[in-house]
Parts: C-alpha cells; sequence; structure tokens
C-alpha cells in the first residue's frame, strides 16, 4: 500500500475532475482500485502500487483537459483511463487541441478520442477520406463539422450530403408524398448535424441559395462536382458500382469523405459493399486517407461501447453445429 500527493492549482478544476456528486473520482476508484480524499488544495490517491500510478496520471490528465476548458464527463474518464493503461498518456494532451468548428450555439466542436483527431487530420490533409468504425464515433458529425468550417472559410462554396437509400428498397414507391418526402427520413441524421452546426434559419438559407445540397446517391450520377465539400454517408450500403459512380463525381477543389459502418451492410447477400471494396481498393492511391475508427472512439453512452464489443464477441464464436443445436433443442 503506497500513497502520493496531487497538488490542485485552482479549485474549479477540482470541481470539475470530481464530477456532480463525485461521480468521476468514484469511477476512477472502481477501475483503478484506489482510495481518492480531497484535502484542501491537495488529493491524496492510496492503493497498490502501480495502481497509484495509473491513478495519479489519470487525475493529472483530467486536469489538464480540465485546465484546458474542456468538460470532463464519464466518457473522458473512461477514454483517459484506457489511454494510461496502454502507457499512451502523452496523448491526452492532444484532446483538447483544434477546434473543428463552432456550433449555432457557440458550442466548439473537437475531436474527444486520438481516433477522431487523426480522422479529423486526415480530412484536412486529403482530398478523399474513408471514415469506417462503429455507430456512435462521430464519423459523420465531425464529417458535417469539417464541411461547415471549410464553407464558412470559403475554401468550398457547397456543402453536399448523400446517402444510399438501399433500406427504402421496393417499398419506397408505397411510402406517402412526394420522392422528396419519401427519402428524407434516409438523410434525417445529416440534416440533424447540420442543424446543429448552422440553425435552422441559416441552413434554411444556403438550402435555398444552392449553397447546401442533402440528396440521396442516385441523385449524383452523371454529375461532376467542383468546389463542393461532399459526404456520402452510411456508405457501406453503396454497390461497388454506386462507389465508382460517385468516387468520380469529384471535381477541381472538392474534397469527399465517405463514411460507413461495415458490420451493418443492408445490401442483399449477393451484393459487394462498396465501402469494403474501396478498402481495398483505394488503400495505396495517394491523396486518399483511410482511417479505422473502432469502439474505443466511441462518444454516446458507455453501454454503447460495451454493445459492440459484445456483438464482436459473439460474432468470433464458431457457429454452432446443426447437430449441436438439435441436442440443445431436444433439452429444452
Amino acid at each position: 500500500m503506497i500513497e502520493q500527493t496531487i497538488s490542485i492549482e485552482r479549485l474549479e478544476q477540482a470541481i470539475s475532475v470530481f464530477g456532480s456528486f463525485d461521480e468521476n473520482i468514484r469511477l476512477i476508484e472502481n477501475e483503478l482500485g484506489v482510495k481518492v480524499v480531497n484535502r484542501d488544495t491537495e488529493l491524496k490517491v492510496s492503493g497498490e502500487g502501480e495502481n497509484v500510478i495509473f491513478a495519479v496520471r489519470v487525475i493529472e490528465g483530467l486536469l489538464s483537459l480540465s485546465g484546458k476548458g474542456e468538460p470532463i464527463n464519464e466518457q473522458n474518464v473512461r477514454y483517459v483511463i484506457g489511454l494510461v493503461k496502454e502507457g499512451q498518456e502523452a496523448k491526452i494532451s492532444e484532446l483538447a487541441r483544434g477546434v473543428i468548428c463552432v456550433t449555432a450555439k457557440g458550442k466548439p466542436v473537437k475531436a474527444k478520442t486520438i481516433g477522431q483527431k487523426k480522422y479529423v487530420d486526415a480530412i484536412a490533409k486529403n482530398v478523399i477520406t474513408l471514415a469506417v468504425g462503429p455507430a456512435g464515433t462521430g464519423k459523420t458529425y465531425l464529417a458535417v463539422a469539417s464541411a461547415v468550417e471549410a464553407f464558412r472559410n470559403k475554401t468550398v462554396n457547397r456543402i453536399i450530403l448523400t446517402r444510399p437509400a438501399v433500406e427504402a428498397g421496393e417499398r419506397l414507391g408505397f411510402l406517402p408524398g412526394d420522392l422528396q418526402s419519401k427519402v428524407d427520413p434516409y438523410l434525417r441524421p445529416l440534416y440533424d448535424a447540420l442543424f446543429d452546426m448552422l440553425g435552422a434559419e441559416t441552413y434554411n438559407k444556403y438550402l435555398e441559395r444552392g449553397n447546401i445540397e442533402v440528396a440521396p446517391l442516385a441523385y449524383m450520377r452523371g454529375r461532376t462536382l467542383d468546389d463542393s465539400f461532399i459526404i456520402l454517408d452510411e456508405a457501406q450500403n453503396t454497390s461497388r458500382e454506386q462507389m465508382k459512380m460517385f468516387l468520380t463525381r469529384l471535381g477541381f477543389g472538392s474534397k469527399a469523405v465517405i463514411t460507413g459502418d461495415i458490420t451493418q451492410i443492408d445490401l442483399p447477400e449477393d451484393k459487394v459493399s462498396g465501402l469494403k471494396d474501396a478498402i481495398h481498393v483505394l488503400s495505396d492511391v495517394e491523396g486518399i486517407a483511410i482511417c479505422m475508427l473502432s469502439e474505443t472512439d466511441v462518444v454516446r453512452h458507455v453501454l454503447v461501447q460495451r454493445i459492440i464489443r459484445a456483438y464482436e464477441k459473439h460474432e468470433k464464436r464458431p457457429a454452432a453445429s446443426p447437430e449441436r443445436r438439435e441436442r440443445k433443442r431436444s433439452k429444452t
């Protein structure tokens, strides 16, 4: 049993790191098996040797983030604990760097994980970026933030957001309303991100002027898109032909971001996902970056990470033989 002391420069930092009803500190204590006590301008951390060292590094990292104005919550406490356990605490400071965009309500949008930071940097440095990862990793939201910032800086004069309407299939004709109202539900996540960045009034103004276009992927055929920031969302549901069609729409002064989750493909089993195919075909092409995000980059509720891990674990298990399934049924 050892004890280490951490000095606190400002009380506000300590309040932020401790969280409501000390929830953040309790999380550190439970995850690392230590005891943390607040004594005036000091924190006393006690427990087993390595655990105390880890806890001190976690708290110091969180104090550093808090000092740079970062809010401390359960998600980033768990993420910092993970970085420290992997010996990557030097990367913690990167999380507070670089505002991508400011929302309509004045909230700065930043990368919240190292994977997200690499993704945002890749968008800035490359003409085409493919982002592959599970739900909740910020693929679409960060792409829209980057697009809005490029538009505000006059790097591009149009933002084009598109998705394949695969889920609708033949049922599209049976939905009420005109074609736009039929496909709108499939484009809703893109609308939501744009509303957040621009506000509804500004969004509608740019939409009327043609500076913003939100349309199904089929609308892209035959076009050349110059001076545009183009985002293809849910790209795992494109066919190989659709992906090639989209990639060859790129014109001068344009940038494209392609996002998708290859574990959630809704295509018929006999069709190859255009996103999976593009990852292999384009892996060595200059000017194209491929970013693989994982469950550690999930910034939704912590339960989302657990769900993703559970599914991955289940899918790695060998499928039960018909005989084994039959024996299991007979026992019940």
